[in-house]
Order: C-alpha cells, then sequence, then structure tokens
C-alpha cells in the first residue's frame, strides 16, 4: 500500500503540477504494542520508537517518499481527549462506570455507513456488558493494571484507535479532508468510524472527499491477504536481499491500485523483464545516438508522432483513477517502435543520425519513470554508496579495453585509420585479405580470451554487446542472465 500510494502522490505532483501535504499518523500505542513490550520487559514507548525508525528506513530502502509531518499519537493526547469532550457534548458518545467512552452509533442513524453503506442494524458485534450497543466503538479506553495511560475527564486511561487519525487529520487539515489513503481492509470500520467522529465534531455533511483503498498483496495460490497476523509474509528487508525497489515498484504499477495482486516468483520475474527491456532499449538508443549502432535510415515522423501520441496516453491513464498499467503499456508500445528502427547494420552507408528524436524518447521514458520513483539513468553496478560509481567506471574501462584486443585479434583498425597490426592499407585488395586472413589464425586465441571473458561476465550479469566499432554493457538479472548465458555459448 505504501509503495502504491507514493507512486500516486508523485504522479499528482509530478505529472499534473498539484501540492501536496501529506500526514502520516504513527500509532505509537495500541495493544499489541503494549503486550510486545510487557514481554521483552521495555516501555511501549521505547518499543514503538524502534517499530518507528525501522518503518522508516523499510520506506526509505523502498524509495517512498517521506511525508510532509509525521504524527505520533502519544504527542497528540490533550487535543485527542479535547476531541472526545465535543462528540460527547454533540450528544454522540457516552461515558461508562468503568471510565469507558464509545461512539453512540445509533444516535448518528443513516449517516453511518456513507463510505461502506454499512447499516448499524445489521452489523453487529459481539455484546459487552459495558457498551450500550454491540455495534459502538471505543473513543477512549479504562487503563488496565500496570498499562502506559494518561489522565482524562473519565479517569486514566489511552484513546481508541479510530479516534487518533480523526484527531491528527483534524489538527492539520481542519474539517475539510481531500484524499484519506488506506488498505482495503480499512475502509470498514475504521475509515468508517473515522467519517463518522469527524462529521459530529466539525459539524459538517461531508469531511472527508475521496477515499482511495488499494487491494490486498496475496501469496500465490491463496485468497488470503499476506500479513504478519497470518504468518504468510516475506519481510521487506529479506525481500531486498532477492529483488530491488525498482523491480517492486515496476510490479506494482503492472496492475491498478484499488486491485488485489498476486505475489510469485513469476510475477516478479515479468517485472525484472519489463524493467530489462526498458534499461536495453535506453542502451542501445544511447550507443545509436553516440554513433556506436549503426542502422539504416530512420523514419524520424513516425517516432515523432508516436512519442506524442504516448505522452497523451500516459496522461490520460494517469487522469483516470491513476491507471498506471496502461500508462507502462504505453511506454512499452513506445519503446517497441523504437526498437523496430535500431536494427544495426554491418555497413555505415553514411545516413545522417537521428540522434533528436531518439533523445527526445530517452528523456521522455526516463522522466516518466523518474518521476515515479525509478531510476533509468547512468548504470550503477548493484552495491552501495560511492563504489558503485567506482566499479561502473571500472567496468567501462574493462569493456574498453576487451575491445581493443577483439579489434587486434581480428586485424581491425582501432581507429577510423588503420593502425599498426592491421591489415595494411594501399595494399592490393586480395593482398589485404590475405593478410588479415593470416593475421586473425595467429591471434585466434586473444580472440577466444575475449569470447570467454563475455561469457564469464555474462554468468554475473554483465551482458557484453560486440558491435563492429565499439562493445557496450548492460546489467541483467535472474532468468535474463541465464537467457543472455544460454544465447551466448
Amino acid at each position: 500500500s505504501y509503495v502504491r500510494f507514493d507512486i500516486i502522490r508523485r504522479i499528482m505532483t509530478r505529472f499534473f503540477g498539484i501540492e501536496v501535504i501529506m500526514v502520516m499518523g504513527i500509532t505509537d500505542i495500541d495493544d499489541k504494542i503494549i503486550k510486545r513490550a510487557n514481554e521483552m520487559n521495555i516501555s511501549p514507548v521505547a518499543l514503538a520508537r524502534i517499530y518507528e525508525e525501522d518503518f522508516k528506513q523499510d520506506m526509505a530502502s523502498l524509495k517512498v517518499l517521506p511525508p510532509t509531518v509525521y504524527m505520533r499519537v502519544t504527542d497528540n493526547i490533550p487535543q485527542i481527549i479535547s476531541f472526545i469532550k465535543t462528540i460527547i457534548s454533540s450528544g454522540q458518545a457516552y461515558t461508562t462506570s468503568q471510565g469507558n467512552v464509545y461512539f453512540d452509533v445509533k444516535s448518528w442513524g443513516e449517516r453511518y455507513g456513507v463510505l461502506t453503506t454499512i447499516n448499524p442494524d445489521t452489523q453487529d458485534e459481539a455484546a459487552d456488558s459495558d457498551k450500550r450497543d454491540g455495534k459502538d466503538f471505543a473513543l477512549w479506553k479504562a487503563a488496565k493494571p500496570q498499562e502506559l495511560s494518561w489522565n482524562s475527564p473519565w479517569g486514566k486511561g489511552r484513546p481508541g484507535w479510530h479516534i487518533e487519525c480523526s484527531t491528527i487529520s483534524s489538527a492539520v487539515f481542519g474539517k475539510q479532508l481531500d484524499i484519506h489513503t488506506g488498505g482495503i481492509d480499512l475502509a470498514f470500520p475504521h475509515h468508517e468510524n473515522e467519517i463518522a467522529q469527524c462529521e459530529v465534531y466539525h459539524q459538517c455533511e461531508q469531511w472527508g472527499n475521496y477515499f482511495l483503498h488499494s487491494g490486498h498483496l496475496h501469496v500465490k495460490g491463496s485468497q488470503e491477504k499476506m500479513s504478519k497476523s497470518l504468518k504468510n509474509y516475506i519481510t521487506i528487508k529479506d525481500f531486498l536481499k532477492k529483488y530491488s525497489s525498482d523491480q517492486f515498484r515496476m510490479f506494482c504499477l503492472r496492475g491498478r491500485y484499488s486491485s488485489a495482486v498476486e505475489f510469485s516468483e513469476e510475477s516478479m520475474e515479468d517485472a525484472k523483464n519489463v524493467l530489462q527491456a526498458v534499461s536495453s532499449f535506453i542502451g542501445d538508443a544511447n550507443d545509436y545516438i553516440k554513433g556506436q549502432l549503426v542502422c539504416d535510415p530512420v523514419r524520424e515522423d513516425i517516432l515523432w508522432e508516436r512519442l506524442a501520441n504516448t505522452k497523451v496516453t500516459v496522461k490520460a491513464a494517469f487522469a483516470d483513477d491513476f491507471d498506471t498499467s496502461r500508462a507502462v503499456a504505453a511506454i512499452m508500445d513506445l519503446i517497441h517502435h523504437g526498437n523496430r528502427q535500431l536494427k544495426a547494420v554491418t555497413k555505415d552507408a553514411g545516413s545522417p543520425r537521428s540522434s533528436v528524436v531518439y533523445g527526445s524518447i530517452i528523456s521522455y521514458i526516463e522522466g516518466f519513470f523518474n518521476a515515479l520513483g525509478m531510476s533509468f539513468g547512468e548504470r550503477q553496478v548493484a552495491v552501495g554508496g560511492d563504489k558503485a560509481a567506482v566499479l561502473s567506471s571500472v567496468l567501462e574501462e574493462l569493456v574498453r579495453f576487451r575491445t581493443k584486443v577483439r579489434h587486434y585479434a581480428l586485424a581491425l583498425p582501432a581507429d577510423a585509420a588503420p593502425a599498426e597490426g592491421a591489415a595494411g592499407a594501399g595494399e592490393p585488395k586480395q593482398e589485404q585479405k590475405e593478410k588479415r586472413k593470416q593475421l586473425m589464425q595467429e591471434r585466434k586465441p586473444l580472440l577466444e580470451a575475449c569470447d570467454s571473458l563475455r561469457g564469464d561476465l555474462a554468468a554475473l550479469g554483465i551482458h557484453l554487446k560486440d558491435r563492429a566499432a565499439v562493445s557496450s554493457w548492460e546489467i541483467v538479472e535472474g532468468e535474463q542472465t541465464q537467457k543472455q548465458t544460454e544465447k551466448k555459448s
């Protein structure tokens, strides 16, 4: 959900120019935290800070932008108590002799259930002797022995879950909220209860304009959502040992945010393959611009039209409830048409290169993915910190050196003009052919060594492309690595 909504936030800001003020509530006190803190013999607040920092690190590793402001529940207890008092005074909440405060669902009548069309008379919960009705929900929970609590007009206790979010959002946005996000499982009762609380507090007809709910992440072959309680989850840290944040982001982009999505090895391989196709096109297009990939004359008019149409399609897809799958499909169609004209030829006919149109396509595609939190810029080896740039430079030098050795083994000039050791210029063509054939036979071990190096690098996920003038490289992963290795063998 966090990655999906981060993508939506980026679409709003980068593609539609909307300034987004985002607030994230941190629930740093609840039943689970208290229970776990007691088991670990530490304070609930200390444990909550550990969880909070771990969460922030996980979000950063997934390239999720931080909110404009974090709001902790424990920093807003006085505001929560004031919020509850207003609801009580409006007649929609009541206190009990045990020190609990509940929202009176029946008192809100038909206005309860506006989001999920839940009728209070048809949705029942287990009866609680402390409640007037089983459907009522807690605004304030009376303290239990040796439990973290705060003083209130109703005695020591702590806030209920739903009231925390209502208070925090109201403290920042007042009586009008544009967008509220969350998983589909939060629509009822959490978001429904938030609406009721806020519309009572603010005495307004409509508190939230839009509620965006993300579909569940399912394990392959199961209808159950991935969750800690079901013990069918993988931690973000473990996930990132096998896949990258960009690969997961592409996985999310391939479906609608509101739809349930199945997580599997196959679906992640599909996302990796799409990323590889994008990366390969950008690499080939850059090689074409630099003159390292020789092609037949390009139909620029077709590519300019495709680029213009893609921009329109992407904007329309994003305007249609953030349809990222349609937008990505449009980008891949543009790449398909770009690739169709990047067919390498062995002989340069001297035609002018269409660098500008390919430069514009690269710029748009890279800008598209960068705006969504992904990067297709300078190729980087998958290690952290400054070492990535260093290893990238080392690979460049290695490939450049191998190209020189390969040209020598093939008895080709290192540059446009013949070099020492190449088949000599000025000699009759037949003699040049005979001489080159002899040199290639003598230097065959060098060519075999170059091919062996290419195979070894492919096994490590580094794919070399040998062309007439130069060689280039790219990073490939997973099944793509195996396919490239098999192709070379």
